[in-house]
């Protein structure tokens, strides 16, 4: 049964820091505690990644969190992110990236600079990840507001996991007050219902489910498909500990349905984030690449077997949130030399 932890399963699996960066009185590098003769009310954080990465900052934006108690802290990413991120997670409210008010900093026109200010005039601190180092980005966004304005970089670099690269590069100390609950996501009710509806719908058994995520953002992350057709046989034949089991493919994995099809695997399809969160949250266990969607998964507070190949866990695992999820890692490169029955053990059913 998996408890709580990030453990690396046995036999396949292996088991200099960025800084903030200074442009001018005004773009300060940050201190462990900060403070301001003005209070901060709307803080901001500017972030370019893909799901996987914002997962990864969520120790970071809480962090952030703590530091403006009281303030509204807004996330401004892709669109569906930020949609994520408000209200399930210390995010209050999301903006878009592509937002023309982002695309006026990168116009010497002085109408849209006025457009720019108008949005950006309303933060007193700003945090950005976002072209840290483009000097007429950085010189752009400091004259759009009076607020503090920092720099970080995106995927920084250095030793360790990278959720402990982005606290160090904001200059945020890893502290007794942080924990893995830092990292947690929440589904609304309104998420847990949607996620009722899709298990239903797949005339999956909620209780005792398993859900499948064959994808990733690169080919030579993902575990063959027809390995993760013969799991979710194995799983679901099971005489002593039977499985209900379900496979989850986003836009990019829409080839894959018909391997899924054929080896009678419920598939469910066209789900967005908020409600794919929620079906791991409720299901038993989850098994993914390294892939966005097991962070989403591992930071919902589910628990589940992430199979990696080429990158390295240490660096980009996914986390578990708080004391209740168990993640664990197989490794092995080739990854196609992973075997079903070597997940379906990690998983406690072997």
């Amino acid at each position: 049964m998996l408890g709580a932890g990030v453990t690396p399963a046995q036999g396949g699996a292996e088991p200099t820091v960025g800084s903030a960066f200074n442009l001018s009185d005004r773009l300060f590098p940050m201190l462990p505690h900060e403070s301001t003769a003005h209070p901060i009310r709307r803080v901001l954080v500017i972030f370019p990644g893909a799901l996987g990465d914002l997962m990864c900052l969520m120790p970071a934006l809480a962090a952030i969190s703590r530091r403006h108690s009281g303030a509204s802290v807004e996330l401004m990413a892709r669109i569906e992110l930020a949609r994520l991120a408000a209200g399930r997670t210390v995010i209050a409210r999301g903006h878009s990236i592509d937002a023309r008010e982002v695309g006026a900093l990168f116009t010497d026109e002085p109408p849209a600079n006025s457009n720019a200010r108008r949005f950006f005039a309303d933060f007193e601190r700003i945090y950005s990840f976002f072209a840290s180092d483009d000097q007429r980005f950085r010189a752009r966004l400091a004259a759009a507001t009076d607020g503090h304005v920092s720099f970080h970089p995106f995927r920084p670099s250095g030793d360790g996991h990278v959720s402990a690269a982005y606290l160090r590069a904001t200059e945020i100390e890893i502290d007794e007050r942080a924990s893995p609950v830092d990292s947690r996501l929440e589904p609304t009710p309104d998420d847990l219902a949607a996620a009722s509806r899709a298990i239903a719908q797949s005339k999956c058994a909620v209780s005792n489910l398993i859900v499948i995520f064959p994808g990733s953002g690169s080919p030579g992350k993902n575990w063959p498909a027809d390995k993760f057709a013969a799991l979710a046989s194995k799983l679901s034949l099971s005489m002593s500990n039977r499985a209900s089991v379900a496979v989850i493919l986003g836009p990019a994995e829409i080839s894959l349905e018909p391997i899924f099809r054929e080896s009678g695997v419920p598939v469910l399809k066209d789900l967005d984030l908020p409600t794919v969160a929620a079906i791991a949250r409720v299901a038993s266990a989850f098994v993914g690449n390294d892939s966005g969607v097991s962070h989403l998964a591992a930071a919902a507070g589910a628990s589940g077997v992430v199979i990696f190949g080429p990158t390295d866990p240490a660096r980009w695992g996914p986390m578990p949130a708080g004391t209740d999820g168990h993640i664990v890692i197989l490794r092995r490169t080739p990854i196609a030399s992973i075997e079903p029955d070597e997940v379906a053990s990690a998983l406690g059913r072997g």
